[in-house]
């Protein structure tokens, strides 16, 4: 059972370790872009941010807080609401030095949830992983065992065959024997051979 070799590429190795990274870098970098256009000390633009960013908080506590909540809308929601707020204070603020702390900050707090995510897909791996190589083990050692059987039975039909064989040839051969009386043999308690027919 050869299963063939699958070669990731390295940047689908590594796209979902940066994905974190990315995801505030593109936030901060649009922020900046936004307050250079205008939204530096803009009131309207900062309760926006505040307002959106309040109601995916509020979303993702609902998504969590309900009954079977699903843990995925839920971290999508707060992410939005994080990412709104990054770009909130990147887009209002003034100098670089608070939104830089805040991306930081964002990007540790990032990388924190994803290293769980990150282990129980690991685990998760490794465990489908040892699931499948003990279903392998488990058939492979039921292949070799019916193989022995199935040797073993044509062993046993060989030899049986060879043996029918060379008593046939006995039987043969001592019929043919000058003197050979079959009556003797059946006296004597063997089983009765079946009657040979002289040619003349």
């Amino acid at each position: 059972m050869n299963e063939p070799i699958i070669a990731r590429h390295w940047l689908a190795i590594v796209a979902p370790k940066a994905a974190p990274a990315i995801a505030t870098s593109t936030v901060l970098t649009l922020g900046r872009i936004w307050n250079a256009n205008g939204a530096e000390h803009s009131f309207g633009n900062a309760a926006l941010m505040v307002v959106l960013a309040t109601g995916a908080a509020t979303a993702g506590a609902f998504a969590s807080a309900g009954r079977g909540g699903d843990p995925v809308i839920a971290g999508t929601a707060f992410a939005a609401s994080g990412g709104l707020a990054l770009a909130g204070v990147a887009g209002y603020a003034d100098g670089l030095s608070l939104p830089l702390l805040l991306w930081a900050l964002a990007t540790a707090v990032a990388y924190g949830l994803a290293a769980r995510y990150w282990r129980t897909d690991r685990r998760a791996t490794l465990a489908h992983h040892r699931h499948t190589a003990e279903r392998r083990e488990e058939h492979g050692h039921i292949e070799r065992v019916e193989a022995l059987r199935a040797g073993a039975q044509i062993e046993v039909a060989r030899s049986g065959a060879a043996y029918a064989e060379q008593l046939a040839t006995a039987l043969v051969t001592r019929a043919a024997l000058p003197g050979f009386n079959p009556k003797t043999l059946t006296d004597a308690g063997l089983p009765e051979l079946p009657a040979v027919t002289e040619h003349e």
